[in-house]
């Protein structure tokens, strides 16, 4: 007999059904690209009001990073206890609450401390929501699915970057950072009326409620499954700081090798890509460009990746997660350092940024939609976590690293070229030691038992 994450695995994809938590989840996902590129926008706006250094606003870039680091392992262990349904809410909440905070802040410190606040709500966001529509999707369509919950991203970037070009002359730093909070909790509502993960509630021993949610996806798809039922699973993950830390030594247990090749490829590519979007707005403002037009460049690299998770959510189907990110990572990494070496001789540079905007923009959703696949669901929300606070990590450390020593000592090409080889060295290993997920069954227990490393399609 056919058990329930079978048949919700199988089952028709419909857009009032399996939809629906696709665009709620991308909703989220469209919030934290606007936060992440709205620090880049701000900072030359604080510079010029409250006379920081590159230290001080540094620190400011540094404060969300430090935030969304803690959010990402914190809520993506949480998901694994509480339930995704719960995150998936009280995350937008608590950055909606805090965004309206700092809008308000009426000094410096008080700010910084506001902006982790948010961060550590917002942090959640990427592993739980993308934990939540995995968990939802059939797998027919799912590389598609998940990749193309990264449109959000360059969406919500992009929305931000026209919003901050239009109204930075005429309103303050702090309406662009309240800009967020009404939509963010309009969202955290419409969110509180979605079901909770079939697959978790059978992962927790709560087989009738996980019968209900799957029966409910059935008459609502349409779909004649056949006979199935929820495999009796009554071991329960302990929701403590013991039970995030045993799930964290877990993911390592569990195949220590793809662990590291998810790790190596969120760090190399993410610390790539938030250095670039951080401080991009103040780099070619410092090189002579006016406010709107500095902000209009950085709009233009998030806007071409539209076209390019587009696309990469077409490829990972039809290719495999795995190539794509191979190739695209390095044509990333070659077009960052393109365009360091064009704006240093004062040559036509935008081309390059571009082509790094495209490029990164097929590396970062095949990338997000393969990490989570790696995974059994017991461990989905924590691998997925982790990986993401890694980078969150390295990235809490860019602003500063790359604002006061790396750009000013080493000059912007050597920068480049050193963050391209690390790039570099995290696809080899993955080259050498990730598996290909293409089509992949999302839990342990539907491989007849062997590890998902086992499995290949």
């Amino acid at each position: 007999m056919r058990t329930g994450e079978q048949v919700v695995a199988d089952l028709p994809w419909r857009w009032r059904v399996q939809g629906k938590v696709f665009l709620l989840g991308g909703l989220g996902f469209g919030f934290d690209a606007w936060d992440v590129s709205l620090t880049g926008y701000l900072l030359p706006l604080l510079e010029r009001q409250w006379r920081l250094g590159a230290t001080e606003l540094g620190l400011f870039a540094t404060a969300g990073f430090a935030g969304m680091a803690i959010g990402a392992f914190g809520w993506g262990s949480l998901a694994d206890g509480i339930g995704r349904k719960r995150a998936f809410s009280l995350t937008l909440l608590g950055f909606a609450l805090c965004s309206g905070l700092g809008a308000l802040a009426p000094n410096y410190p008080i700010l910084l401390v506001t902006r982790f606040l948010a961060g550590l709500a917002l942090g959640g966001c990427v592993p739980v929501d993308y934990a939540m529509v995995a968990e939802f999707t059939p797998r027919a369509v799912r590389g598609r699915v998940l990749t193309a919950l990264n449109l959000w991203w360059p969406i919500g970037a992009s929305l931000c970057g026209l919003v901050s070009s239009a109204l930075v002359t005429v309103v303050s730093w702090r309406v662009l950072l309240a800009l967020m909070v009404v939509p963010a909790l309009l969202v955290f509502f419409v969110r509180r009326g979605v079901p909770e993960s079939p697959l978790f509630l059978a992962h927790k021993g709560r087989a009738r409620e996980a019968s209900t949610v799957i029966e409910g996806l059935v008459r609502a798809t349409g779909a004649n499954p056949g006979p199935w039922r929820v495999a009796p699973n009554p071991g329960r993950v302990t929701e403590s700081v013991r039970g995030m830390l045993a799930r964290f030594t877990a993911i390592w247990r569990f195949d220590w090798k793809l662990t590291l090749a998810a790790w190596l490829l969120f760090v190399a590519v993410l610390l790539e890509y938030y250095g670039t979007i951080t401080w991009l707005p103040s780099l070619l403002s410092r090189n002579g460009a006016g406010t709107v037009a500095a902000f209009l460049g950085a709009t233009a690299m998030t806007a071409v990746g539209i076209a390019g998770t587009a696309l990469s959510a077409w490829l990972v189907d039809v290719l495999g997660r795995k190539p794509v990110i191979l190739v695209s990572g390095v044509l990333a990494a070659f077009a960052l350092v393109g365009f360091a070496v064009a704006f240093t001789a004062e040559g036509p540079a935008l081309p390059w940024l571009i082509g790094f905007g495209f490029a990164i923009e097929f590396t970062i959703p095949a990338m997000q939609c393969y990490v989570p696949e790696l995974y059994p669901t017991s461990l989905r929300g924590t691998g997925f976590g982790w990986a993401s606070a890694a980078s969150r990590v390295t990235a809490a450390v860019v602003p500063l690293v790359f604002g006061s020593l790396l750009w000013p000592v080493l000059g912007l090409t050597v920068t480049f070229i050193v963050t391209g080889a690390f790039v570099l060295l995290a696809l080899g290993w993955l080259a050498c030691f990730g598996p290909e997920t293409r089509g992949r069954v999302l839990d342990e227990r539907e491989t007849g038992g062997k590890r998902a490393t086992a499995v290949h399609f």
